[in-house]
């Protein structure tokens, strides 16, 4: 059986973008960071980890692959995520009224935040 260990970012400003993860989910570092790679995990260990890995890579537009971020206070969310460096992202396919909110941190790389309210 696997799991899913890690789920690995490509990113040019590791510093920055260790910043904005950590800020972004509450995410603390598993080991030292190295000069181009982290490993950040959930307080206490436990849950899939965000790794970030110091590599020269474009951002593809549609991304292959994207992160869903759940949260029941979706405005507020969006609002403390652009706060932190993030952007909102148009998508002219979007439904009016869709659960989700595009974004894409400080360097290009996207991910949704899920409104599950009432869910």
């Amino acid at each position: 059986m696997l799991s899913i260990g890690s789920i690995v970012i490509r990113v040019d400003d590791l510093p920055r973008q260790m910043a904005f993860w950590q800020a972004a989910l509450g995410y603390e570092p598993r080991h030292e960071p190295e000069d181009d790679f982290v490993i950040l995990q959930p307080p206490g260990g436990v849950g899939t980890c965000i790794s970030l890995d110091r590599v020269p890579s474009s951002v593809h537009i549609p991304p292959r692959i994207h992160l869903d971020l759940y949260t029941e206070d979706q405005g507020g969310e969006v609002q403390r995520l652009l706060g932190l460096g993030a952007s909102r992202v148009y998508w002219s396919k979007r439904p009016a009224d869709a659960d989700y909110v595009i974004m894409a941190d400080p360097e290009g790389n996207r991910f949704c935040v899920i409104d599950t309210a009432g869910r």
